[in-house]
């Protein structure tokens, strides 16, 4: 016999089953990473590539006015995996709802928001790892940020909320796109053009008319701009949203929250019903 999945409602009860919902599928989203650390991959080994390749390949023939190589690349990268999170977290939410995850939720008593949040802190948990090992790595390597306490409060602030907003359209692409290697593909081409024009390895203001154009107003362009400003006090312009960043990246996170969430738990009621 099976047990409808109940949305939570706002009592007190209800959220505190909530919590305990969401808490209890986070943690079994995480105790699946030891039996499949090849999962993180796309959250360690991939970003290290990335920071050698163009730190030690192209970064001897690119020059950025006003700083150092290694001092413009990092908070570039840092924006650039922000973007492959939507992959990453995309690929996970396909999985799950391919192999029997799902269906197997159908006869738990359980909150349906509960099973979206717990897929966005699960994945975005992973983002953290990520982001821990780029910083390290980056430090080790010779990056010198200039942080006081107020901008590494707004920094970590802002990626916190970045990384719910771009894990959450990736739970949401996920469950649109029921293969994972689909999922990965059709990330791949939304993601590279994101990020490649979105300031991470070269000037916006060198790139041709088009691509700059797009550029200027690219949600990775607003983060990598942001981080820029501050960790290494360099300023952008180009657009209100470079002009802007931190307040700009603010305003596409709660756009994006507001989308993607939604359709998610639309998206997931839809796939119980069938």
């Amino acid at each position: 016999m099976s047990t409808t999945l109940q949305a939570p409602e706002f009592s007190g009860h209800t959220t505190r089953r909530y919590v305990r919902d969401t808490t209890l599928l986070t943690v079994r989203s995480l105790r699946a990473i030891p039996r499949v650390p090849e999962r993180l991959l796309d959250v360690t080994i991939q970003p290290i590539v990335f920071i050698l390749l163009f730190l030690y390949v192209f970064g001897s023939a690119i020059h950025v006015t006003g700083i150092t190589y290694k001092n413009y690349l990092f908070p570039g990268i840092i924006g650039m995996f922000l973007a492959f999170s939507v992959i990453s977290a995309g690929v996970a939410t396909s999985n799950d709802m391919t192999e029997g995850v799902i269906d197997r939720f159908r006869s738990m008593p359980i909150s349906r928001l509960s099973i979206i949040t717990a897929q966005i802190l699960g994945q975005a948990c992973e983002a953290l790892l990520g982001y821990a090992i780029i910083i390290g790595f980056g430090l080790l390597l010779g990056w010198q940020p200039h942080v006081s306490v107020g901008h590494a409060v707004e920094l970590a602030a802002l990626l916190a909320l970045a990384i719910l907003a771009f894990t959450s359209m990736g739970v949401l692409f996920g469950m649109l796109i029921r293969s994972p290697d689909a999922m990965q593909g059709a990330g791949m081409i939304i993601v590279f053009p994101l990020t490649f024009m979105a300031g991470v390895f070269v000037p916006i203001a060198g790139l041709a008319a088009i691509p700059r154009a797009f550029a200027q107003w690219d949600p990775v362009s607003a983060l990598v701009a942001a981080v820029r400003g501050l960790t290494q006090n360099y300023p952008s312009s180009g657009s209100w949203q470079l002009d802007h960043p931190e307040i700009a990246m603010a305003l596409w996170c709660a756009v994006i929250l507001a989308v993607c969430v939604p359709l998610a738990v639309h998206r997931f009621n839809r796939t119980l019903s069938n």
